[in-house]
């Protein structure tokens, strides 16, 4: 007998494009999906059966790049750029990163942890049952190791995998000693991270107005010494040879990628790094260079898509609305922007083995949605047709109070 299972239910695998299965049964035991198929094929019973009257069940949506975890905003600077401003400019004038540095800086462990909590909330709302968050708004030990921490405190209602970004900026005491900086993050930073158990991979930012391939290959050498899995802020902002040196590392993946060259994709292709896709940033930044989304294709390159959340560039607290974002701007399709924050968002983060796809064996990580298809995932933008989530099975709660208990389809 199955712990549970949802009945009178549409399905969506995305083991294969959308993995459409209507009229569909999904059951779980253990924490695990053990059955998935048609209605009619369901000769099984479960301790508890749940009518889903008709909804959507897809995987639980997986945000595979987030920075959640900072104080303060940048409102201003978003008014600097309006008047003529660039976020390089804004960046080597000390605002940008090093700006969210300082307010982090000052921010206790507690506070950071309830304001990230709240800012937490929508994600869960929107069917989200993974996450990655990064550090790198501390750049000294003390406030790496913090936000790492409250990283991992928010695993819980959804898993949580962390990141560290020690090389995401220069800070301002190491001004014009870049070179020592990357020391000072693979000699002390990297390693108490470690110690501690709070990094799941290593991420740097590799720009001209951060650091180069030399300088992020020290950072990776010492990641990969560590047993730390690797992943790449690349080209986002000029070609700076980040595809192919996320792929000499076997990155998990390449984020970002508007300037990304034919042979780094290439490149990606032979090791199987993802892309993954920030059109959030893009569009926040009023970017016009678009990443290579044909060439990905082309070449067999995995994209997957994320918030970017984070102060200054992408401040989206909507995984449905990059849906949108990605399909609007940089012209995937529904179907692609979906298994973009499922199947490939699994992959980018080393998860295809356990989420990303409702097949047997894997996590009972679902998200079930009031819609009739699921392209309007990605189509109407500020909508949240969310009605609820099941978390390694778990008993399932309503994603929000609008939901109500009348249009909750978990109830049994």
């Amino acid at each position: 007998m199955h712990d549970a299972a949802w009945l009178n239910a549409n399905l969506a695998t995305m083991v294969s494009g959308y993995g459409i299965q209507a009229d569909g049964v999904i059951a779980v035991s253990d924490g695990k999906i053990d059955w998935v198929g048609p209605r009619r094929e369901w000769r099984g019973s479960a301790r508890e059966e749940h009518d889903a009257r008709g909804a959507w069940i897809t995987p639980g949506l997986i945000d595979c790049h987030t920075h959640l975890v900072y104080a303060g905003n940048r409102a201003h600077e978003f008014e600097l750029r309006l008047k003529g401003a660039s976020y390089e400019e804004i960046a080597r004038a000390g605002g940008g990163i090093l700006s969210t540095v300082k307010a982090t800086r000052g921010t206790s462990e507690k506070e950071l942890l309830r304001i990230s909590q709240k800012r937490l909330q929508p994600w869960l709302d929107e069917g989200v049952t993974a996450i990655e968050i990064k550090s790198g708004y501390g750049l000294d030990l003390e406030t790496e190791l913090r936000m790492l921490r409250v990283a991992r405190r928010l695993d819980g209602e959804m898993m949580v995998k962390t990141t560290f970004l020690g090389a995401h900026a220069l800070p301002p005491e190491y001004a014009g000693r870049a070179d020592d900086y990357i020391d000072f993050v693979c000699g002390e930073v990297l390693p108490a991270a470690a110690k501690e158990g709070l990094a799941d991979a290593v991420d740097a930012f590799c720009e001209r107005i951060a650091f180069n391939v030399s300088q992020i290959e020290k950072v990776f050498r010492k990641a990969k010494a560590l047993k730390l899995a690797v992943k790449l802020h690349a080209d986002q902002l000029s070609d700076s040879g980040g595809a192919a040196l996320a792929a000499a590392f076997h990155a998990l993946s390449a984020d970002h990628m508007e300037f990304s060259s034919e042979s780094g994709i290439e490149a990606m292709a032979r090791q199987g790094t993802v892309a993954v896709l920030l059109p959030g940033a893009f569009y926040f930044l009023r970017e016009t260079k678009l990443p290579p989304v044909e060439l990905l294709r082309r070449k067999g390159v995995s994209i997957a898509l994320a918030t970017d959340h984070n102060p200054g560039s992408s401040p989206v607290s909507s995984p449905l609305a990059i849906l949108n974002m990605a399909c609007t701007l940089f012209r995937l399709t529904p179907e692609e922007a979906l298994a973009g924050m499922t199947k490939h968002a699994a992959r980018a983060l080393g998860l295809q083995a356990s989420r990303g796809t409702l097949e047997a064996g894997k996590n009972a990580d679902l998200a079930l949605w009031d819609i009739g298809a699921p392209a309007e995932l990605a189509y109407a933008l500020g909508a949240n047709p969310c009605v609820g989530s099941v978390l390694g099975g778990r008993t399932p709660r309503p994603a929000h109070a609008a939901a109500g208990a009348a249009a909750w389809p978990g109830r049994p």
